[in-house]
């Protein structure tokens, strides 16, 4: 049970986090001094403005009353903070919020079961966003709740659990089809050329993967996502080491908005992916009907403006050079490092454009014309 002291400083904190309101401030005639006092409606607000997540479910303890506007108003939540009990935690939370979209449970150390996602795919129909980090015990099962309970799913952060197989994968993908973001990284299980063709036949609005440190990621995997998620803006492959140039070409060709490639340790990589890169981007540019035109053209596309090839040993100073003067975005100046090449000590001489202007500036020496 809740002191009437923590009560107290539960509704100090609130009002505080509702945007700095005077709890002297009159509303309706009644003065409002203590936490019975607050109506619904500024209930409502004051828990939506709330960073302090420990201090709703303290709040929530209060009465039916604010137990009733908590689960009501509350569509954001993350327990992290939460050490040692975060399994029954959600068991017992879970039921209640029902209009919540984001949840967020990263783990130090692993605490969650399956029982704890199943209860949250059985009552948060509502859930969007969910971050299942470092959760070593959740099994399949989890994700076969979810993809019955959750099907609204846009962004789910697996990294880390590494009891989950391909096959769970699969059947999640095959009804959560909304999923803009998805970090499978460190799955080294879950994330293998089936998963990938399941996500590349069912997720065509993905916009995220990421599958670092996924050593069962091949070619096939990686092509059936080029070709079936044209969205796709990011993807981290590093550590993928058995992917080829085969991949990269697929990528270059099909996914058109990518502006975030990780192919750090991805040794099989050769110049021929480079210039795929290269010649994909000159074959959307186009010649317009005027100078401006293009100019505007050129303007408006995204084109790769993070790319790590670090590792990448078998590249060559004239592919990535190219590379770099095609996509003006990719840097190797100090502090911007867009383009990262560490461990490729045949790679020292490519610079970008900013890089090279820099240097000139430097050099330049003024004449001064004696009077």
């Amino acid at each position: 049970m809740v002191r009437s002291e923590e009560l107290n400083q539960c509704f100090e904190k609130l009002m505080m986090a509702g945007g700095g309101i005077d709890i002297s401030k009159k509303m309706g005639g009644v003065a409002i001094t203590e936490w019975k006092d607050i109506p619904m409606e500024l209930l409502l607000r004051i828990v939506s403005l709330v960073d302090d997540h420990r201090t709703i479910i303290m709040a929530s303890e209060v009465c039916s009353g604010w137990r009733e506007a908590i689960c009501l108003g509350l569509t954001h939540l993350c327990l992290s903070w939460c050490k040692n009990s975060m399994n029954n935690l959600v068991i017992s939370l879970a039921p209640k919020l029902r209009n919540l979209q984001s949840l967020v449970l990263r783990q130090d150390k692993p605490q969650l079961e399956d029982i704890a996602v199943e209860t949250i795919a059985r009552h948060c129909h509502d859930l969007q966003d969910l971050d299942l980090s470092k959760s070593f015990k959740l099994t399949d099962r989890s994700l076969y709740a979810l993809a019955h309970g959750c099907p609204d799913l846009v962004k789910l952060n697996i990294s880390g659990c590494t009891s989950f197989s391909d096959d769970g994968i699969e059947y999640l993908t095959g009804f959560c089809r909304k999923l803009k973001t998805l970090n499978l990284c460190g799955c080294v299980g879950a994330a293998t050329d089936l998963a990938l063709q399941a996500i590349g036949r069912n997720c065509n609005q993905l916009q995220s993967l990421n599958l670092g440190w996924c050593e069962n990621v091949g070619d096939i995997g990686v092509m059936s996502l080029a070709y079936g998620c044209p969205e796709l803006r990011t993807l981290n492959l590093c550590g993928c080491v058995s992917i080829t140039d085969d991949s990269v070409i697929a990528l270059a060709y099909r996914c058109p908005h990518l502006t975030s490639l990780g192919l750090y340790y991805c040794r099989n990589i050769t110049d021929r992916a480079m210039y795929s890169l290269v010649h994909s981007r000159v074959k959307k540019n186009k010649p317009s009907t005027s100078m401006w035109e293009s100019i505007k053209a050129r303007k408006g596309e995204e084109g790769l403006k993070s790319l790590n090839i670090s590792q990448c040993t078998a590249l060559t100073p004239s592919a990535v050079q190219a590379l770099c003067d095609c996509f003006p975005a990719l840097h190797t100046c100090s502090g911007r490092h867009s383009l990262v090449m560490s461990g490729c000590l045949n790679l020292t001489s490519v610079h970008c454009a900013c890089a090279v202007e820099a240097h000139r500036t430097l050099t330049y020496v003024p004449h001064h014309h004696a009077h």
